[in-house]
């Protein structure tokens, strides 16, 4: 009777732990699919949408285009714009100079601006991460603390300060170190110095992570080892804060391609970007099929290389396992 009784608890013991055991296996999946539902509602969706538009023609209406692919007149008339779609819009990117050298020029400007963030966010982010622990936290709400601020206004600062008249030119007439107003607003330089200054945080902090996580025992055992201060960064510190780097530069790279109000406040009417260029077809033009075919392409532009970047990171990971 024991040995029934004996036998008769663990069965029910299980059974109590199913419903624990289904919801946390419930709990795991939803953790799992809920991005992927984020990225099918946010990304995949809208570009759908945007790719259709690219399809279509330009038109005196309200949408500015004729529809494709659309279920008004049932699976037969979907069936039917299915044969009608034509690329049209994507060959007449290819026959304007002007897009091309627009993608050229934005590739070109958020290059050297992810360089020069770089190099003045590098040497923030180690300063913070080999700071005390105590002052840390505080050296992180100064970094964060700009986004408390409108990023429009903080463009808007930037005029008062670089305009002929302005706050930085004072102050080099007053210490005569120039003997005339410089000129820097509505050039490529207060581009490049809104950019850095705008997107300076998603560099830093990337860095901080890696650099705070890193072993600084290494480099005491390089120098005792005899390596110098500048051999022990360039093959110790650099590459384990690798990971940190390449984040950084993409957080920043890949927003400035597409950067709008930086060239259009600070870089003036002669600045060709590709995102004060698609700003124009929409709502100067109101040319909607142009644009989204230009949004299309610059999407591509930038995701594809990612896409391939993270497979040979992978296939590196793998190999070095």
């Amino acid at each position: 009777m024991s040995n029934i009784a004996a036998t008769a608890a663990p069965s029910s013991e299980t059974a109590a732990a199913l419903p624990t055991r289904l919801a946390k296996g419930f709990v795991d999946r939803l953790v799992i699919i809920v991005p992927y539902l984020w990225l099918l509602f946010f990304f995949l969706v809208p570009f759908v949408i945007v790719f259709k538009i690219s399809l279509s023609q330009t038109a005196i209406s309200m949408p500015p285009y004729t529809p494709v692919l659309d279920f008004t007149d049932g699976v037969s008339g979907f069936l039917a714009g299915l044969r009608e779609l034509n690329f049209d819009n994507y060959t007449w990117l290819t026959q304007d100079a002007l897009y091309f050298n627009a993608y050229v020029t934005s590739l070109i400007i958020a290059g050297i601006s992810t360089i020069l963030t770089l190099i003045v966010g590098y040497p923030i982010a180690y300063g913070m991460a080999r700071a005390p622990a105590t002052v840390r936290p505080i050296l992180l709400m100064l970094v964060i603390l700009p986004f408390w601020t409108s990023f429009l206004i903080r463009v808007y600062a930037w005029i008062g300060i670089l305009k002929p008249e302005g706050l930085l030119n004072q102050m080099l007439l007053s210490l005569h170190l120039i003997s005339q107003p410089l000129v820097i607003l509505n050039t490529y330089t207060a581009i490049f110095i809104g950019i850095v200054y705008s997107y300076l945080p998603f560099m830093v902090l990337p860095l901080y992570s890696s650099l705070e996580k890193m072993d600084y025992s290494l480099i005491e055992a390089a120098q005792d080892l005899g390596c110098p201060p500048t051999g022990a960064f360039w093959k110790i510190t650099f590459p384990l804060s690798l990971p940190g780097v390449i984040a950084g530069c993409l957080l920043v790279f890949i927003p400035a391609v597409g950067e709008f109000v930086i060239p259009d406040l600070l870089g003036g009417s002669q600045t060709l970007m590709i995102g004060k260029t698609l700003w124009n077809e929409f709502f100067a033009n109101r040319d909607w099929p142009v644009s989204s075919a230009v949004a299309v392409i610059l999407l591509l532009v930038l995701t594809v290389p990612i896409m391939f970047f993270q497979q040979a990171q992978a296939r590196a990971q793998e190999q070095g396992k």
